[in-house]
């Protein structure tokens, strides 16, 4: 139960930080009027982009962990921000109204994507993360 509900928590948070990111940078659009569609669109790409970071990052650490040690981990900007453009195209690609235009708004958007997304998860706590703490006996007791 736990589990589905931190997903939950996971995705909405990301859409959230998608949505703020389309708010802030113009490369990014939602291409829709609908506020029901908007919403819609943001949960289903803030999936894709868990789901592409889910395979790929991982892959691209092992890959690539010669340039993350080169650059002191500034490499991961862009590995982000290519990440973030390959998930607009494969929303686009499937018919969600929503693209991700140029390499710098890519950057950007997954900037803000994590930061959004790490402060709202300061504010919003992961139940799986938190379990309630079991208080023991003291030793003279036991």
């Amino acid at each position: 139960m736990r589990t589905a509900v931190s997903f939950i928590i996971r995705l909405v948070i990301s859409a959230v930080a998608l949505a703020f990111a389309s708010w802030l940078l113009s490369g990014v659009t939602i291409t829709t009027d609908s506020t029901p569609k908007k919403i819609g669109t943001l949960l289903a790409v803030a999936l894709i982009f868990g789901i592409v970071n889910a395979i790929l990052k991982p892959i691209v650490k092992l890959v690539g962990c010669g340039a993350y040690v080169l650059t002191l981990g500034l490499i991961a900007l862009v590995v982000n921000g290519f990440l973030f453009w390959l998930s607009g195209l494969i929303a686009s690609h499937i018919g969600l109204p929503f693209e991700v235009h140029g390499a710098w708004t890519s950057i950007f958007g997954a900037l803000i994507v994590g930061i959004v997304s790490w402060l709202l998860s300061i504010v919003i706590p992961d139940p799986k993360k938190h379990k309630p703490k079991v208080r023991q006996a003291p030793e003279s007791y036991r």
